[in-house]
């Protein structure tokens, strides 16, 4: 095994996620690079594609989702993920286990325990392919079938198992509105593709996020087998050695890139699986340094440096930064173009930008 070093980790998953430079390429092809984009948050695909891509227009994406080229659905670690359409309907039936299992520890598989598990899908495919439907509204229409069972368990259980997606407008940039679900073969009148292998998606996972351990490939995916899966692969892979210890594994003809690389500030979305797709998250992290939550993710020289957030008032948009590290002063005008550049995208006409620093 080749030695590799935190830093080299660091600067080579960023030039693999197009964050040490912006590309040019369209955001249909980026989230299929990035083997899906997290999407709790309907706004933060949109805060990833724009730190990545030069000149990326919110409407791109806006427009994918609307003509149904992309959609957002339950995917990896049981997640809402931004996916394209042939990524969701490959990647859902290999990750179908994870989302079953996920909901199999919640007591919304208790509670319907004792119920006709598949008229309880039919019955909710039934009326989701009828119309989009929240899962209150789903529930309470399932909850005249069943009125025994709690009528919220009734909708979450037919939403883990059936491969939903969230219709617009909810994803649209601008836009909010209650997650409606229909299912994928409704809103696309596509079926699923059960073909596609789970080894392809590892080679695709060590694309973007390698060089990496099978710990991180579990974590990414929460896929189970794994260790089969790259025994299988092995002999066509490389091997480093973390500091740690830790083997690593990586596609055979990609390069490593030298850790002093000058790696530009980044503002990154709430989730983004850039710092969320390893088990071992220091390459990004340093020690004692974690984020605040339910804040966008400061990237200073690669690494994990304070929170940021957008507060729009009746006056202003302002951009609010908290810094968690110190950054040198050249750093610090470094962020402070980038975020100006972000408040423009954000509130192209409201002229001088407002931002508010907070050190901690």
């Amino acid at each position: 095994m080749d030695p590799i070093t935190r830093a080299e980790l660091n600067r080579t998953t960023l030039h693999r996620q197009w964050l040490l430079e912006r590309a040019t390429a369209p955001a249909a092809r980026t989230v299929e690079h990035l083997v899906g984009m997290q999407g709790q948050n309907p706004h933060d695909p949109y805060w990833g594609l724009w730190s990545r891509l030069d000149g990326f227009q919110p409407d791109e994406l806006s427009t994918l989702i609307s003509n149904r080229q992309a959609v957002r659905g339950q995917l990896l670690r049981a997640t809402i993920h931004l996916a394209t359409t042939s990524d969701f309907l490959g990647l859902r039936p290999q990750l179908q286990p994870v989302v079953s299992r996920t909901l199999g520890s919640t007591s919304f598989a208790r509670d319907t325990s004792e119920i006709d598990r598949p008229a309880l899908l039919a019955a909710g495919r039934s009326l989701l392919e009828k119309e989009p439907l929240t899962r209150a509204e789903l529930g309470r229409r399932l909850g005249s079938r069943w009125p025994e069972v709690a009528s919220a368990s009734l909708a979450q259980v037919v939403t883990y198992l059936l491969p939903v997606v969230q219709v617009p407008p909810r994803g649209l940039w601008g836009q909010s509105g209650t997650a409606r679900w229909t299912t994928i073969q409704s809103w696309v009148g596509s079926d699923l593709f059960p073909g596609w292998s789970v080894e392809e998606t590892v080679l695709r996972y060590l694309a973007v996020f390698g060089p990496a351990s099978t710990s991180d490939i579990r974590i990414w995916s929460g896929l189970p087998g794994l260790k089969a899966v790259i025994d299988r692969l092995r002999r066509d892979l490389r091997t480093y050695r973390s500091e740690s210890g830790t083997e690593l594994l990586d596609l055979p003809d990609l390069e490593v890139i030298d850790g002093g690389t000058p790696a530009p500030p980044r503002f990154l979305p709430e989730y983004d699986n850039l710092l969320l797709g390893h088990a071992d998250r220091s390459r990004f992290f340093v020690d004692g340094v974690i984020p605040l939550g339910f804040t966008g993710n400061l990237m200073v020289d690669g690494l994990f440096s304070g929170a940021w957030k957008i507060v729009e008032e009746r006056k202003a948009t302002r951009l609010e930064i908290t810094m968690l590290r110190k950054v040198t002063s050249a750093q610090r005008r470094e962020v402070t173009a980038e975020g100006e550049r972000l408040l423009g995208l954000v509130a192209p006409d409201q002229g001088r930008p407002v931002m508010v620093w907070r050190e901690m």
